[in-house]
């Protein structure tokens, strides 16, 4: 079996090192007689997916250059959040790419419990959103109830000022610059008059 070693740290300082989990993560490869194709190390925060290596595993998962992605545990694949992992891991499944973790033996996509595992951190991910639109709902409830104006704010430009740039000859590219706002809000607000 081909397969993929990715391996990250949090930061380039710190003393921090992807040498220990590679060593581990080698030799269990040489164990099972797989064929390391690529190791992709990043030396990062895990909280974000925009990693170099990261996205160079993917692009690679997609033209199927090896077919299993062996890390040393979740956190170390991915901190950005229960349903963004389960939608790498999901990313990894759709390419025909397994994956497993070496410190977590139940989160293997060629084992047994790979649809246990999934179906759990896809309720997991569900709940999540549920979490987040509930937080996003209070913290709107909460601005409104202190009187604060939420969306877009209004423009401060009365449609005489735009007649009488118009009169005058300038261009709504022109009017816009004049007024501070977009040739958009400009065309909009003409069409809005006429």
């Amino acid at each position: 079996m081909k397969v993929a070693v990715y391996a990250r740290v949090s930061t380039k300082d710190k003393g921090q090192e992807t040498e220990n989990q590679l060593v581990q993560l080698r030799e269990f490869a040489a164990k099972q007689n797989w064929q390391i194709t690529r190791e992709y190390i990043d030396r990062e925060t895990g909280g974000t997916s925009d990693r170099a290596q990261f996205q160079a595993m993917f692009a690679d998962a997609s033209r199927r250059r090896f077919d299993l992605v062996l890390f040393w545990s979740l956190d170390r694949l991915s901190r950005e959040g229960v349903l963004e992992t389960l939608q790498h891991l999901n990313r990894l499944t759709a390419c025909g790419v397994g994956y497993k973790s070496f410190t977590e033996q139940y989160l293997d996509s060629c084992g047994i419990f790979k649809d246990a595992v999934i179906g759990i951190l896809a309720v997991i991910a569900k709940q999540e959103r549920v979490r987040l639109s509930e937080r996003t709902k209070a913290g709107l409830e909460i601005a409104r109830s202190t009187g604060r104006q939420l969306g877009r704010p209004r423009l401060q430009v009365r449609p005489v000022d735009i007649a009488r740039l118009r009169r005058s000859g300038l261009s709504l590219r022109a009017i816009g610059r004049e007024l501070g706002i977009s040739e958009g809000s400009v065309r909009r607000l003409v069409s809005a008059t006429a």
